[in-house]
């Protein structure tokens, strides 16, 4: 039972975080569809592998702590891997790891006083699960004698783009070691000598402690943390599918992680040795490396031709891409945006987002394809006053009943069935017919089959924006 840990020990909650923005990975990665919620390498998204890799025995069903734009997008990936969570939990704003963790804390104790909790980011790789599982079954009784476990990575390499853990005394007869410090990420030469020392260990932000423990240290080292967390639960909407914490006191609060915020002052922090096949997924460099190579040492995925070249990331998930002669570089397409860097240099394409979004840029945060929880949209062509969208609708899946002050709307149906609301109106189209939505119309859209609905959006008008919807009933509980 490669999840299993000694019956002994109550059962481990993992703690599934899916704040992260994945800046790193634009352009396929953006704020509003982040790396975890993609499928980067194999037939899973990163959070589906992530809830997978922490399930069955040994395991309680999984907590998620996610950006209130994501939820529809996660909840529909946990019901393709028929992964029932214990909860998602809506944060209003990124706070750190930290105050997710005391959120997680908080809920675990209003059932058991014992509870231990497995904090795992969801846009990590392992290519060894089933040592990753033995390696939380040998924490886990230090974890419940009270131990903050911490999880460090064995290193292969000088990473400057990972945090460091130095081992100190061997606990009892191992293999977890205490912690003797906690170090940021280090420059190139530094990186050098903590490989050397052989005593170093790289972050992977994957803990294991009991849920009280942690409120313990939390409280002593950051009260003004945990009383922010313990308001923003109490005055939380408890909806059907989510748990929407109350943004004031949650955003009113001073962040942090794990690390700085418990971990490195703690008397009993323990660290546990994994080596496992992990990374981040950090850069398309680290992209590179976890995933199969050609002959060449290319990683090509996509309407790529790729002729003369060698040790390269290439991959369009937009037009065709050719590449002559490219070494050590990374191309990646998408419909809307096209990166090409060095692959030594890919931890700089952050840099790439930050200046995007001081022009204003969309293409920093929104992808051209758009989620929503009755299906997506994508942005086709747009012009002074016109937009064009493909509408994907779900099978019994429909979009609000809404209207519109600026923009009218042509409906043209290319494929499924569609039912459409137009004030007191209820038509049935069907392939090649269409209808038309005047501003202030109070109108619906709905698939009643049992295959997908496609339809392309006409809009025309004085202003075109997202925000430009009146909603009048929502089946999704939105405003």
């Amino acid at each position: 039972m490669a999840a299993d840990v000694r019956p002994s020990h109550p059962a481990i909650h993992p703690v599934i975080l899916c704040g992260g923005l994945g800046t790193r990975l634009w352009p396929l990665s953006r704020a509003d569809y982040p790396k975890q919620l993609l499928r980067l390498i194999g037939n899973n998204t990163m959070v589906q592998d992530t809830a997978k890799r922490f399930s069955g025995p040994g395991f309680a069903p999984p907590l998620f702590l996610c950006n209130e734009a994501h939820r529809f997008i996660l909840a529909e990936q946990m019901r393709q891997i028929d992964s029932a969570p214990a909860r998602i939990v809506l944060e209003p704003v990124g706070r750190n790891t930290a105050p997710a963790a005391a959120i997680a804390a908080l809920m675990l104790l209003k059932n058991a006083d014992d509870a231990l909790m497995l904090i795992s980011p969801a846009d990590h790789v392992i290519n060894d699960p089933g040592g990753l599982a033995a390696a939380i079954r040998a924490a886990a009784p230090l974890a419940a004698a009270g131990s903050l476990v911490a999880f460090g990575v064995t290193p292969n390499a000088p990473e400057t783009g990972y945090g460091y853990i130095q081992q100190g005394t061997l606990i009892a007869d191992g293999p977890a070691h205490e912690v003797a410090r906690f170090v940021e990420k280090p420059d190139a030469a530094r990186a050098m000598e903590y490989i050397a020392g052989g005593d170093y260990l790289w972050n992977s932000g994957m803990f294991l402690f009991s849920a009280k423990r942690y409120l313990d240290e939390l409280a002593r080292r950051k009260p003004g943390i945990l009383s922010a967390c313990r308001m923003a639960l109490a005055e939380a909407d408890d909806e059907v599918d989510f748990l929407r914490l109350a943004k004031k006191p949650f955003a009113a609060m001073t962040g942090d992680s794990i690390d700085y915020a418990v971990m490195e002052d703690c008397q009993q922090a323990a660290v546990m040795p994994i080596d496992v096949g992990w990374s981040d997924v950090g850069s398309w460099r680290a992209l590179w490396q976890v995933a199969a190579h050609d002959s060449d040492d290319n990683l090509i995925e996509g309407d790529v031709i790729a002729l003369d070249c060698q040790s390269s990331y290439i991959r369009s998930d937009g037009p065709l891409v050719a590449a002559l002669g490219l070494k050590n570089i990374a191309v990646v397409a998408t419909k809307d945006a096209i990166l090409v860097t060095p692959k030594d240099k890919a931890e700089a394409v952050k840099d790439v987002v930050a200046a995007l979004s001081a022009k204003g840029r969309t293409e920093a945060k929104a992808p051209l394809r758009t989620v929503r929880p009755w299906g997506a949209f994508e942005g086709l062509r747009q012009g002074p006053g016109f937009q064009v969208k493909l509408l994907t609708v779900n099978p019994s899946a429909g979009i609000s009943l809404q209207y519109h002050n600026h923009r009218a709307e042509h409906w043209v149906v290319v494929a499924g069935r569609a039912r459409v609301t137009r004030n007191e109106e209820i038509l049935e189209l069907n392939a090649n017919q269409s209808t038309y939505i005047a501003a202030g119309i109070h109108h619906r859209l709905e698939n009643p089959g049992t295959e997908p609905l496609h339809v392309v959006e006409v809009q025309s008008g004085d202003y075109l924006g997202e925000d430009d919807i009146v909603r009048l009933e929502d089946r999704y509980g939105r405003s």
